[in-house]
């Protein structure tokens, strides 16, 4: 039993500096990240919890909240190499399940959305990562190497190897070209291309009616948002061709 427990220890500790390159020395990794204390605080109100010592599980978990920041659920099942990084504000509810390899950043919640006693709360793969401020909520399944994107709101299974963002969450890339991690400033923004289509749209028909006006001979009137609507295009190609 002391040498399981030993070489869980050791592996998160490995964990963290896979996953986090500001991780410099074990000594910090054991006193400064409290995802980490958080995580071992779950492993003991988990054994609790299963034993049905109920109470002392849910205060275990209380304390873990009042000094690491971050509420996990005593009855969240939770697999290897869990990583919270910067975990302020993370909540992973009671019917809440992890797999191997996750990574969650500050903010990311895994909510219910029923008050039945069943199963309310997301179910999440491997190798998955939850971005800063996303929120998934409800008996969905996130497969295995999804992506969601920060302040993403998730309300239905994502297939795997995804990249979801928005609000409702939107699959914005299959499993055909994944992201090999979640940089996002890069992820896509499925409102801004929506947004480019239809400027190029109102391009196209402007050119159009010009060259009706031009060979009508009717005046062509000055456009007066042009150079509004050159800045809006600006700010939605993020400095790519519109």
């Amino acid at each position: 039993m002391t040498v399981i427990v030993f070489k869980t220890f050791r592996e998160d500790i490995q964990t963290v500096f896979v996953k986090d390159p500001a991780a410099r020395s074990v000594l910090e990794v054991i006193f400064c990240y409290p995802g980490l204390h958080a995580l071992w605080f779950h492993r003991w109100a988990r054994f609790l919890w299963r034993h049905r010592l109920r109470f002392p599980a849910r205060f275990l978990s209380h304390v873990s909240r009042f000094l690491t920041g971050i509420e996990i659920h005593p009855g969240a099942q939770i697999g290897r190499r869990l990583f919270i990084d910067h975990g302020a504000g993370v909540v992973i509810g009671e019917t809440a399940e992890i797999g191997d390899d996750v990574l969650m950043y500050q903010g990311a919640v895994l909510g219910g959305t029923s008050l039945k006693k069943e199963k309310r709360h997301p179910t999440i793969g491997n190798n998955v990562i939850v971005g800063t401020g996303a929120v998934a909520l409800g008996a969905i399944t996130v497969g295995e190497g999804a992506r969601i994107g920060s302040g993403s709101v998730v309300v239905k299974s994502v297939p795997p190897g995804t990249t979801v963002v928005g609000i409702p969450g939107r699959v914005v890339q299959d499993g055909h070209n994944p992201l090999t991690s979640l940089e996002h400033g890069k992820l896509p923004d499925p409102v801004a291309e929506a947004i480019r289509v239809v400027l190029r749209e109102q391009d196209r028909l402007e050119e159009r009616l010009k060259r009706l006006e031009s060979s009508s001979g009717m005046p062509v009137p000055e456009d007066e948002l042009s150079d509004v609507r050159i800045k809006i295009a600006r700010e939605f190609s993020q400095g790519e061709g519109i």
